[in-house]
Order: structure tokens, then sequence, then C-alpha cells
């Protein structure tokens, strides 16, 4: 997916489906999702329980206008979801991808300053965010040095050093800064912003759980 011909082509916000292929063509691990239609419910392979989400460039924030459903068990609370979604989000997809498990939740983002160009941002994630404001920035691009002196800026750094024997993959994510740093890079005169939120860093990977991404304006 060519971000420099979306951003040609007019677009500022990109769907959840487009911003994970993305990132999944540079490396970056995010879920196995699927897009699917009411007539795929029967017969698509699935492994519940799952999450079902709208997908659309128009709706950044899915959790507040009621566009995510989590721990869906059946083909049949996944027919319900379906509905509800195409009812409330006339022309969204549905975005259906299993439930992961759990990690410590992170947040990593690319934020572009008219002053000092790209930066990315890493700090404790998920609905904690706004809460303990607990992040770290650096100009891009990064090294694994730079990556690993983000890590232990933060307030909960002893979480990626088995505090109370909570494992995490250290390296992983270390491996998750200095791509993101790269990409922010390779893309800042296109990219805006990005947000992972939450990302999963857990015993063995890190996995990024939902992802947006604005485009600068094309003039």
């Amino acid at each position: 997916m060519d971000i420099a011909q979306l951003r040609r082509q007019g677009r500022k916000y990109l769907s959840e489906s487009e911003v994970k292929t993305i990132l999944k063509d540079y490396g970056i691990k995010t879920t196995n999702f699927t897009l699917i239609n009411r007539d795929q419910i029967e017969s698509i392979e699935i492994n519940f329980p799952v999450a079902v989400k709208v997908c659309s460039s128009d709706i950044m924030h899915k959790t507040d206008v009621g566009g995510v459903f989590l721990n869906v068990k059946s083909r049949e609370e996944l027919r319900e979801c379906h509905d509800l979604i195409t009812s409330r989000f006339p022309g969204a997809s549905v975005l259906v991808e299993p439930m992961e498990k759990p990690g410590v939740e992170v947040i990593v983002g690319l934020i572009k300053d008219r002053t000092f160009g790209m930066s990315i941002m890493f700090g404790i994630g998920g609905v904690l965010t706004e809460l303990y404001n607990d992040v770290s920035f650096r100009l891009v691009p990064l090294d694994r040095f730079d990556a690993e002196e983000m890590i232990d800026e933060i307030k909960a750094q002893k979480l990626f050093r088995g505090f109370r024997n909570i494992k995490t993959d250290r390296d992983s994510l270390i491996d998750l800064l200095v791509k993101v740093a790269r990409f922010g890079d390779e893309f800042k005169e296109h990219i805006n912003q990005l947000d992972l939120n939450p990302v999963f860093v857990r015993e063995n990977d890190t996995i990024v759980i939902d992802a947006k991404l604005v485009l600068e304006p094309f003039n």
C-alpha cells in the first residue's frame, strides 16, 4: 500500500485495516484481521473469541461511538455485532480479529512538529495513558541504544525488567520502537501522526492491537 499515493489522492485519515496493512508490510507485527460481510459469517473459518470493530477512515475513535465489541464467542453473536455496526455506520466495513493474549499495554506514536520535525513517543498505554502521562520522546530515527533509553526513562520501566515476575519481551519492544522510528523517518513527508494504542508487550513478542494514521494534507 503506497502512502504517498494515498496522500496524493487527498486522503487524510486511513482505516484500521489500511494502517495495519502498511505496518505489516514494514515488518511490524499486528493482529491478523479479516474484513467480512454478512454472507461470509457462516462459512468463514473463525477461532472464537474475537473482537469485532467498525472499520472506516471516517471513524477514528471507534470505542467512543460504540463501534467495538470484544469477546464475541459465537457466529450468532458475530452476526448480531455485524448487523449493529452496519446499521449504525452505513457504508463502513466490519473488521474481525482474534482476541489476543494480553500483556503490558504500551503506546507508541509518531508526532510531527513544525519546528523539530518527526518524533517518536513511547509510554504506558491503554486506558492509563491519559491518567499517568508516563511517556518519553525522541527525534527519529533511533538506534537500539536510543530505544532502550526511551524505555528506561518512563516511571513504569521496571515492568520491562521482570518486576514482580511480569514477563515481557524487551528485545521485541526495542525492535518495534526502532522500526516505527525508521518508518516515521522514511515517510516523514507524508505522515502527520501515528498512534499505536494499545500495543501488548508479552512474554515472547510485542503486537500492535489498534492503530491510527493521519496523513499530511496534499497541496
